[in-house]
């Protein structure tokens, strides 16, 4: 059976990877799946949202078509973030939404997520049974006639039932706090900067334009440094910077420090730890997580559990858990007290929240988490599959973990999006860390290029 589903839906350079053709046969299988097991009483409905790329009225349009050929009525929302698809999809009883954005990749990317009637993302094990029905059993999608085709319906407005439904999760002002945001050009640059005028915030906004050539370049929460730059000059109180589809952020305190994704984790839960509102007083994140929030987070009370890369596997064990906190380093932050997905705008105003009500600024807050010295390198490959049968690499890898001991970790996987091996080794010797990283890049670039 064929492969199409990564770590975060299909990606892949559109028209190329992810052509037209891919995109209608997607859209008749995972259509066809998605209504399956819908229990509505009506005529099944999927809304269908996009991010600002060249490429994503092509491949809506393909998506749109194998969608009614099976006879779903679609309704597109038009630009807006992927959570505010996942919202939407519970709110209005659809069969479920799908989102087409390659989020932070580049402009030539996109790709294709699906959402369930909950507004959960899909599991491994029906992504395999949309690939299953693509590749070995396309021809059971129905193909019905006449009035059973289904039908194409636009309403641009839900955005602002998304719009006033992040307004509504804050019950206090931000009045006297002048924020910088970078919106990458993409899905959040009319849904960000609305909500935090709504709740008082004074504002500096760049890349807030829905031009598709231009999202994420050199912008965006991958570039964090041009907030960065704003927030100093003009003195702001912190800066927010958004990914292509806004599912995730990164942010820059008063002091142009970088607040990542794991500081993020920290302000929020020590603060719903406060509250008594912390689910079994865990927060649920990933092998990338720096081992300074666990040691931070243990003091004050609260486990941490891990789990491996992707905010899917996140997910999952908040699900079975019933924990209500869990994220990725990246920025991809999950309250599931407030929505099912990762949601940057969400995130940015839940923080700026905790920040108003305590009367500390961003920076102050970060102090409650002393990170470890950590290495992280990308390293581009031509054959990234082959890494954990290769010898030499798996030798180097031990030896690395041998030399750290019980003072440190070495984490080295393949990027589910692009062809990259990512290398992380973290330890409390710096020196000893860049030796180790050094010398496992180079072997692997000797055996994967």
């Amino acid at each position: 059976m064929g492969k199409l589903f990564g770590t975060d839906g299909v990606r892949g350079v559109a028209n190329k990877e992810l052509t037209g053709e891919l995109a209608y046969k997607i859209g008749r299988a995972g259509g066809y799946h998605l209504i399956s097991s819908y229990k509505g009483k009506d005529k099944p409905v999927i809304l269908v949202g996009k991010d600002t790329r060249v490429s994503g009225d092509m491949l809506e349009a393909a998506l749109i078509a194998g969608m009614t050929s099976v006879g779903i009525d679609v309704i597109k929302t038009g630009i807006i973030p992927t959570p505010g698809v996942a919202y939407l999809s519970k709110l209005l009883d659809a069969a479920g939404g799908v989102m087409i954005s390659a989020s932070h990749n580049p402009v030539a990317d996109n790709g294709i997520k699906f959402f369930d009637d909950q507004g959960f993302k899909l599991s491994d094990e029906k992504e395999k049974e949309i690939e299953d029905l693509i590749f070995n059993r396309y021809d059971e999608s129905p193909s019905p006639t006449s009035t059973a085709i289904g039908n194409l319906y636009e309403d641009y407005r839900l955005t602002e039932k998304y719009i006033d439904y992040l307004i509504s999760t804050v019950n206090t002002d931000f009045k006297g706090l002048k924020i910088a945001l970078d919106c990458a050009n993409g899905a959040a640059y009319q849904v960000a900067p609305q909500v935090l005028k709504a709740l008082g915030a004074e504002l500096i906004v760049i890349n807030n334009h829905p031009e598709g050539d231009k999202i994420n370049v050199n912008c965006g929460s991958t570039n964090p440094e041009i907030v960065r730059e704003i927030v100093l000059k003009e003195k702001a109180d912190l800066g927010i910077s958004h990914d292509g589809d806004a599912d995730r952020l990164i942010m820059i305190d008063e002091n142009g420090e970088i607040i990542d994704g794991d500081v993020i984790m920290v302000i929020l839960a020590l603060d719903l730890l406060k509250k008594n509102n912390l689910k079994g007083n865990t927060l649920v994140t990933t092998a990338y997580t720096n081992l300074g929030v666990q040691e931070a987070l243990n003091k004050a009370g609260v486990e941490v559990s891990v789990t491996k890369n992707g905010d899917r596997y996140v997910l999952r064990e908040m699900l079975d858990q019933g924990y209500n906190l869990g994220g990725e380093k990246s920025g991809h932050i999950l309250l599931l007290d407030y929505n099912t997905t990762g949601d940057g705008v969400l995130t940015a105003i839940q923080v700026v929240q905790v920040l108003k009500k305590s009367g500390k600024a961003l920076g102050q807050l970060s102090e409650a988490v002393k990170f470890w010295p950590q290495s992280l390198s990308n390293i581009r490959v031509k054959k990234k599959d082959e890494w954990k049968n290769n010898q030499i690499i798996k030798s180097a890898i031990a030896d690395a973990k041998k030399k750290l001991g019980n003072q440190g970790r070495v984490f080295v996987r393949a990027s589910g999006t692009e062809p990259l091996i990512r290398v992380m080794i973290e330890g409390k010797d710096e020196g000893l860390l860049k030796s180790l990283q050094d010398k496992l890049m180079r072997v692997i670039n000797s055996e994967l290029n």
